[in-house]
């Protein structure tokens, strides 16, 4: 099964422009709510648990949002906010490319008039230069966008530097936050400049801030990390697997991501380290803020996680025609890169599906399967896998996998809960300016055994009054009986 990482949702909001004819918000509403009914795997399932009556209900505030809205800006959050009551992953609205491109000048211009915040950044490097204590003035980076911060009165206002968005221009605020004795609250611009507010701002060690669930990390000036501060920036800041030496009996591995793009550097990492972790007592693989990708990605690691067979249950697809569709794109399509026996297994599912329309259709044999391997290695012999509230799809996949091993244990908090349905497939809408992303399957477990808006619970809680930049060591503590 491969589902797609679509945890944290992004929305990429164009500017405010006209409508094509049969294109406003309300044909857009109408053809997102009846594609989604037909084909989503849980449409069903979400309504006979909510019931029809709470659907009517959304249904009716859903519409009144959308007669008012008059252009694509406005229009896009209001469809994903219909996708949310169904399930806070695996939804998906998207924006075009070449509507994007084609609307960036007019996202400049509607931009135009926004509170600006005048300082050359030659002259602001100066003035943090002869400053003598370090606190949160100083550049900024968070995504695309480079951040000066700088305090007036008792507020710090943050204002582009650099942009990577052509919403956002230079000088423009894009932060503010305040902090007193008694209260702590914050504003940061997104994308499309709507506003999110939070009361969290918070600095770890020097050089790293968070401001509700925005992470930023200092440029300047330079700072030097205290050195119990330097693995979790490593971890936190990496983008790609990696494994290290924390002593002579536990090894860190850090995955930040299940996607498929990840799946070569995972294999080369467990490949060229194969020898050291087979002699190694503890190992530590920290999956923190990994949101899935595919399920392929992690069959390197689980041979050295096994003790007894790992059973997994299957999942069915609802077959309709635009749904079935993803098997001939499968075939037909380069980019999936499927081979000759890929493309027959497409083939024969997609004669499968196709025989029972309007179906749930299981493409397995069984409805669990297992994994049994030869081998069983004496080490490593405890495995702790730190978690938190980002991960979810294909890395809670990972982690049912990973905990039916008798060596391993799951630490951190309960992850976002996003499996039971699956499997995204994206379609254009009829004018072409966004494609809908929905799932084709529902997991056999259901509702036995359910994760979607529960999330999997570690072993090991990890509370608030342990920081998360020393869960790596509490971990390697724990693993080392100390």
């Amino acid at each position: 099964m491969t589902t797609k990482n679509l945890i944290l949702i992004t929305l990429l909001f164009s500017s405010s422009f006209s409508f094509a004819q049969n294109c406003d918000c309300i044909a857009n509403y109408e053809w997102v709510k009846k594609t989604f009914e037909e084909n989503d795997a849980g449409f069903q399932y979400v309504l006979k648990i909510k019931g029809e009556q709470s659907y009517a209900d959304h249904n009716n505030r859903i519409l009144e949002e959308v007669q008012n809205a008059k252009t694509l800006t406005e229009c896009t959050p209001i469809l994903y906010k219909w996708l949310k009551f169904f399930r806070t992953g695996h939804i998906a609205i998207q924006h075009n490319e070449q509507s994007q491109q084609t609307n960036s000048v007019k996202s400049k211009k509607q931009f135009s008039d926004w509170e600006t915040y005048t300082f050359k950044t030659e002259d602001f490097k100066k003035y943090l230069d002869k400053k003598k204590t370090f606190d949160y003035e100083g550049i900024w980076e968070t995504g695309t966008y480079k951040i000066a911060i700088k305090k007036e009165g008792d507020k710090y206002i943050g204002f582009i530097v650099e942009s990577g968005a052509e919403t956002w221009t230079k000088g423009q605020v894009k932060l503010k936050f305040g902090i007193t004795e008694d209260k702590t609250n914050s504003v940061f611009y997104l994308y499309d400049h709507s506003a999110v507010e939070s009361d969290n701002v918070s600095m770890t060690g020097k050089n790293h801030l968070q401001i509700g669930n925005f992470n930023l990390s200092r440029l300047y000036p330079i700072i030097e990390n205290e050195p119990k501060y330097a693995q979790y920036f490593k971890s936190l800041n990496a983008n790609k697997p990696y494994i290290e030496k924390l002593n002579e009996t536990t090894l860190y591995l850090r995955i930040p991501s299940f996607e498929e793009n990840y799946k070569r550097s995972i294999d080369s990492v467990i490949n060229v380290n194969k020898e050291i972790i087979l002699a190694t007592k503890n190992l530590i693989i920290d999956i923190r803020n990994n949101g899935g990708g595919s399920d392929a990605s992690y069959s390197s690691i689980t041979p050295y996680l096994y003790t007894n067979p790992i059973r997994s249950v299957s999942v069915e697809f609802l077959s309709t025609k635009l749904n079935n569709q993803r098997m001939l794109d499968f075939i037909n399509n380069p980019e999936y890169g499927f081979d000759d026996d890929g493309k027959k297994w497409a083939k024969e599912a997609y004669d499968k599906l196709e025989s029972k329309i309007g179906q749930f259709v299981n493409l397995n044999d069984h409805i669990v399967s297992e994994d049994k391997k030869d081998t069983i290695y004496p080490f490593p012999q405890n495995v702790g896998v730190i978690i938190n509230e980002a991960n979810g799809s294909t890395a809670e996949q990972f982690l049912l996998e990973a905990k039916q091993s008798k060596k391993v244990k799951l630490f951190g908090v309960t992850t976002f809960g996003v499996l039971d349905i699956s499997n995204m497939y994206f379609v254009e809408s009829p004018c072409k300016e966004f494609q809908l992303g929905y799932s084709l399957s529902r997991s056999m477990r259901i509702p036995d055994f359910t994760i979607d808006e529960k999330g999997i619970q570690p072993d090991y809680y990890l509370d608030k009054s342990i920081p998360q930049y020393e869960w790596t060591d509490y971990v390697n503590k724990i693993l080392n009986g100390r």
